[in-house]
């Protein structure tokens, strides 16, 4: 095998991370687009907020649960067919829904086939991109999907609220349905599994790293690494803290912020539009803290980001109006700034904890807590929504948690990590 330090050729990891980040930044616009559907699809079928909040909850439920399992499924079928697979049931799925009729088929298509594809392609995919693909600026590749995640999330809402608007949310479906078909053989042709495939050591290695205990490549694997993880307090740890973030990102402002400042008088393009622009100030916040998880204390950090969120949460209802002004201005940015940037400190505490072939399994379990908390927050703001007539309740419940939050990540200062627990078993042998 050949590494290229020094090299002047483009090292090929760089070429897998470029689609991957194209994949991520498309997976996450498609599942993303739900939360702008809901009032379109209200309108014409005479649907309720709870009716629709259902669908969107599932699909954020699927989407969370599927991570981890997918992880083994790329373990063992390879990405090149686990990733175009995903992106033809996104496919499908979207594309269905143009000819559906009946709620209950809302709630499959956007449930099951977009939830299990997007599932397919969340930022477990990026983690084991990252991990398998680079020894050197992992925390920073790591960084940058996240960005791709939250990015895709966001700002390609502006177009779906433009289709919407002026061509109806038939043409918006259509779209996710053709962009996700076009990279299908993108990504058949250009990824590959590991370094190894093509003859090279991961980006900044001179020799194939140590990575631990090998990834399982089942199901039951999988559900082992998890039996194994949950009799770790760093995992409940990560798996609460990761509600919270689900809770306070995908499933209230990612699901009801275009509606709530639709209750406000806001039009729906504008709301769309703050939404991108979160998108934007994300994309910068979560590559920065992707490169400061490779020189911070990744605890600090996350205390950090939650005790901010939630102290922002707690603006909202004040902010909130028919138009745009600085106070939202600035929420938005802010709140850009700290979308996911969770997700590279979280990353790197899987790897310190669980050993760095195994971490991507346990983030995917990790992840799936945060859409857990996803889901629970769309049904729950919908809800309240429903019954109180505003999100104010809404908005200060996940203020609280992130505070919560915040002040639970500091216990894992007190936990020995996986090199640590290692070192004292061999002393005592």
């Amino acid at each position: 095998m050949t590494t290229l330090p020094g090299d002047k050729k483009l090292h090929r990891a760089w070429i897998v991370a470029a689609v991957t980040f194209i994949t991520l930044i498309s997976a996450a616009s498609f599942r993303s687009t739900t939360g702008v559907m809901l009032q379109p699809l209200e309108n014409e079928f005479g649907w309720t907020r709870n009716l629709t909040s259902l669908a969107v909850s599932l699909n954020l439920l699927m989407y969370g649960l599927t991570a981890p399992f997918a992880a083994s499924l790329m373990e063992r079928f390879s990405l090149r067919r686990v990733v175009p697979m995903a992106l033809s049931l996104v496919a499908i799925g979207s594309g269905l829904t143009t000819v559906m009729t009946q709620a209950w088929q809302l709630v499959v298509l956007w449930g099951f086939f977009v939830g299990f594809g997007t599932g397919c392609l969340a930022l477990v995919f990026g983690a084991i991109i990252a991990n398998r693909w680079f020894a050197e600026r992992r925390g920073l590749v790591t960084g940058v999907f996240s960005a791709a995640y939250a990015t895709g999330s966001l700002v390609f809402l502006p177009l779906i609220g433009y289709l919407i608007t002026h061509h109806g949310w038939r043409s918006a479906s259509l779209t996710v349905a053709a962009f996700a078909a076009v990279l299908v053989p993108v990504t058949y042709t250009f990824l590959r599994d590991r370094p190894s495939d093509v003859g090279l050591f991961p980006y900044g290695a001179i020799e194939e790293p140590a990575a631990g205990a090998a990834a399982p490549a089942t199901a039951r694997g999988t559900l082992k690494v998890l039996w194994e993880a949950m009799h770790t307090l760093p995992f409940w740890v990560l798996a609460m803290t990761f509600f919270v973030c689900g809770w306070s990102t995908n499933g209230l402002i990612g699901a009801h912020f275009v509606p709530a400042a639709h209750d406000h008088g806001m039009p729906l393009e504008s709301a769309a539009s703050l939404l991108a622009i979160v998108g934007i100030f994300d994309f910068m916040g979560t590559i920065a803290s992707g490169w400061l998880s490779d020189r911070v204390s990744s605890v600090w950090l996350l205390f950090s980001y939650y005790g901010l969120r939630g102290l922002a949460l707690l603006t909202v209802p004040t902010v909130l109006g028919p138009t745009v002004g600085w106070p939202l201005l600035f929420f938005i940015v802010f709140y850009g700034l700290d979308w996911i940037a969770t997700v590279p400190p979280t990353v790197q505490l899987c790897r310190q904890h669980f050993g760095l072939a195994r971490s991507g399994v346990v983030y995917g379990w990790v992840f799936a807590w945060h859409m857990i908390g996803a889901s629970i927050a769309a049904i729950f703001a919908g809800t309240i929504r429903e019954t109180q007539g505003s999100y104010t309740i809404a908005w200060y419940t996940a203020a609280a948690l992130c505070i919560f939050a915040a002040l639970l990540v500091l216990t894992l200062n007190k936990m020995p990590d996986l090199a640590t627990r290692e070192a004292r078993a061999a002393e005592s042998v």
